[in-house]
Order: structure tokens, then sequence, then C-alpha cells
């Protein structure tokens, strides 16, 4: 069965990153993804271009058949976020967007190992080119500070027991798979731990991922460097989907936006979520979170 991507609160989004109808306006979509967000601004604003940034060539290949229909007016670049934002540049682009998720295509199609339901090799990079994978941290961490990683980046309770269930495994054999590691997993935590309202393997699970990726590490040097390369009167977006990012996002936007020279406006005081429409029809949308600003 084929997966159904959905672009998240993609219509607060179109909403509220705004420019004239006719504007030859530029637009950065720093986690373009398969492009759904993307399409949906070239199809709103005749004369916009966007330039598309992902670090994976695989699923960026999937946005460039996709965008073929708006003749260059997308323009895709295979780089991450806080490197393309590394170059300096000032008062550039008029809207920038960042959906901090991972892509259904990583969790249904790249077989990489991202999710806990299905029996793929350990990888879990979104760039195929970085240095280590799941499998490494997996099989080659030391007990504490695989404990650290996974509750760190995962908020995981019982990261200690988990991390000491996966260290005794690997002494047996190394642990090759996602399916492998889930069940580790499941096995390690108690009992009434594992019928909750998430699967007992899903904060570690996000916790190597983030750790492989290197996730958390990018977003305050991207969010400054993009609100450097905003144009006044700009606007800058972003989704988040745990609490790891949006505190980072918080933090760093308030910070701008006040004290003697603030550089932005806030203009969504608290975070936008997506309505229960959006939560029905898609259950991963249900923990994201919207924050918007405005250069001055």
């Amino acid at each position: 069965m084929e997966y159904v991507h959905y672009s998240v609160m993609a219509q607060e989004i179109l909403q509220h990153l705004v420019v004239g109808k006719d504007s030859e306006a530029i637009m950065v979509d720093c986690t373009c993804g398969e492009g759904g967000h993307t399409h949906l601004f070239l199809s709103t604003y005749p004369k916009l271009t966007v330039i598309g940034l992902d670090r994976d060539a695989a699923i960026q290949q999937k946005a460039i058949e996709r965008m073929k229909e708006f003749s260059g007016r997308f323009i895709p670049k295979n780089v991450w976020f806080n490197d393309f934002f590394d170059q300096g540049e000032e008062q550039v682009y008029d809207l920038i967007l960042f959906d901090l998720g991972i892509s259904s295509f990583h969790y249904e199609e790249s077989q990489r190992g991202f999710s806990f339901r299905k029996d793929e090799a350990l990888d879990m990079r979104l760039d195929e080119r970085a240095p280590i994978s799941a499998y490494d941290v997996v099989n080659g961490y030391q007990q504490e500070r695989l404990a650290d990683v996974i509750f760190n980046f995962g908020e995981e309770r019982y990261s200690r027991r988990i991390a000491k269930a996966i260290v005794e495994k690997r002494k047996l054999a190394k642990i090759a798979t996602s399916e492998e590691l889930a069940s580790i997993i499941y096995k390690a935590v108690p009992a009434n731990y594992r019928y909750g309202h998430i699967h007992p393997a899903t904060r570690t699970f996000q916790a190597i991922r983030i750790e492989v990726n290197r996730e958390l590490d990018r977003i305050e040097p991207a969010l400054r460097g993009a609100v450097k390369a905003l144009k006044s009167g700009g606007r800058l977006a972003v989704i988040s989907f745990h609490s790891l990012e949006d505190r980072q996002v918080k933090w760093l936007f308030k910070g701008m936006a006040e004290g003697d020279e603030p550089t932005i406006r806030l203009l969504t005081k608290k975070p936008l979520i997506p309505s229960d429409q959006e939560r029905e029809e898609n259950a991963a949308s249900r923990s994201a979170k919207l924050r918007i600003i405005e250069k001055r």
C-alpha cells in the first residue's frame, strides 16, 4: 500500500507567509522533502521562485519531478539548511519556511530503519553521506553515553534500562535491524509501559535519529542565518514536532524580539496548532507547533 504524503499546516502557513500576488519574490523551503509546501506556494504565486533545500538526494529527486510544471521557478539545493545559511547573505529572501518533521518517505519508503514497525537495516541517516549511522550508535556507543542520548534526545524515562538491554544484547551479536532494536526496547521496559498511547520504542528511535543527524545542533545556527538573510518585512515560519525543537525555536525568537535592538516581531505569541480536522486526517500532525516571525 502506497503512503499518502501530507503537508502539515499548509493552509495556516499560506495564510501567514504572504507576498503580493504578482511579486517576483524569493522563498526558501528549508526542508523541501517531496515538495508539498513548495508546490502549494508555486501554485498560489505565479511569479514566485522557491529554493528548495534537502540533504537527501533520493527525496529531492521526487520534488524535482513534481515541480517540472513550474518551468525554472523551482531551484533545488542538496544541502543541510544550516550550511545553506552559513554563507552570511543579508536581506535576500522574502519568505522562509522550516518544517522540522521527518517525511513520510523516510518512514515508509527509504528502507533506512526509521520506523520501529518495519524490519530494515539500522541506518537512520537523512544524508546518506553522513559519517555515522544508527547501527554505529547502537552497536558502538558505551552504555552511559547511549543512555544519555536516549534520555536527552528522547526524554525517555527508562533510558538506563534500555541502554543496558541494548549493550547486553549486542554482546551476543550485533543489532542490525530496526525490528530487532524495537524488540529489545519492548522487552526492556516495564509491562505497564508497553501499552501506552505511543509505542515504547518511539522515544528511543527519535533519540537515535537526532543523534545520527545532529538535528538539534542545526536549528539555532540555521535560524540565526535565516533571519539575517530575510528582507525587512520578510516572514519566517517554523513547524516543530517535539518539545526539544520547539523549546529552541521559542527562546531564540524571544531573544531576537526583545532587548534594545530587536531584529524581529513575533507574529504568533503562542504557537499555532493543527485544526481538529487535520489532526483527525493526519495523525503525524498532532504534535505540530507553528511559530511565525517578521523581520524588522
